[in-house]
């Protein structure tokens, strides 16, 4: 048990069961009245963002979440396995717990996984990965960065938006968390 003065970002709690992260916290002290933590938390299962304020110092039951580093290795039907890097363990991660981060994930791509009591939570991309467009429509004469977007395939299969003058076989910077391209890599 812990109280509300040790609430951090990224810290995981307990709450009727269901583990939440915080994603934001704000400690106010107003004028009139005590002061109380604001927070905004996500549910680690369903990634459902939920806002609940606490009084000063009330309570809070923490979770303790083992974060490791893995190595992708290989998607296995409707699974992904893993090897932890530092003791050479394989887990499988259903694809439903891996989601998003699936869109972008290379064959030996080290990444971080989240595990509570030996089950795996959520998967962890960092923030930008380098990937290559396999299939573009081809430029056209006078294009510019600021004339709009195209849609174009990465290696993973994952279809983004980019600048009309990148082309196939070009290696981009894309956001893991919204998809976004954040320019070409040399």
């Amino acid at each position: 048990m812990a109280d509300t003065t040790d609430i951090k970002n990224g810290q995981v709690i307990k709450i009727d069961g269901q583990l939440w992260t915080i994603i934001d916290f704000q400690h106010v002290k107003p004028g009139k009245g005590g002061a109380f933590v604001r927070t905004k938390m996500r549910n680690v299962v369903t990634g459902r963002v939920q806002d609940k304020t606490y009084n000063a110092g009330a309570k809070i039951e923490t979770a303790n979440v083992d974060r490791r580093d893995y190595q992708y290795l290989y998607q296995d039907g409707e699974d992904y396995v893993f090897m932890n890097l530092d003791d050479y363990d394989q887990v499988t991660v259903s694809g439903a717990t891996v989601g998003d981060a699936a869109d972008y994930m290379l064959e030996n791509q080290e990444l971080t996984i989240a595990m509570y009591d030996g089950n795996p939570l959520y998967v962890e991309m960092p923030p930008s990965v380098i990937l290559e467009i396999t299939y573009t429509e081809p430029g056209l004469q006078g294009d510019r960065s600021s004339a709009g977007t195209k849609p174009a395939t990465l290696e993973t299969g994952k279809i983004i938006q980019v600048p009309l003058f990148v082309e196939q076989n070009t290696k981009v910077k894309v956001d893991t968390r919204n998809g976004d391209y954040l320019g070409r890599v040399s």
